[in-house]
């Protein structure tokens, strides 16, 4: 089993969640945090007055697949995040040694 982790543009979940859907992955999780890449934040004019925001607000979505899906996966969270400018993310992949289902005790493959 695999961890999928993307971190992606707000307003690209709707499209990376229909696109997982698609692929019939019935759960994922969504934690909203701040970051920046090689960008190093930008500047935002309010009020008139120009200021830095260094960390900008993305998602992180994680997701629990077996090994064998995850080209897909990554494929699929891929095409739907992109937009083609700059911070659209990245995607990283874990190994997971062990999964269970609290309410059943179901293990590993059973437990997703």
């Amino acid at each position: 089993m695999k961890i999928v982790i993307a971190i992606i543009k707000p307003f690209k979940l709707t499209e990376v969640r229909d696109a997982l859907s698609g692929l019939g992955l019935e759960g994922l999780t969504i934690t909203e945090v701040k970051g920046h890449g090689r960008q190093r934040g930008h500047t935002e004019i309010y009020r008139g007055a120009e200021y830095s925001v260094s960390f900008i607000p993305k998602l992180r979505v994680e997701v629990v697949v077996p090994a064998e899906r995850v080209d897909a996966v990554v494929s699929a969270i891929t095409a739907s995040a992109r937009t083609g400018h700059i911070g659209d993310g990245k995607i990283f992949v874990h190994d997971i040694d062990r999964a269970v289902r609290i309410r059943t005790g179901e293990t590993d493959h059973d437990a997703l």
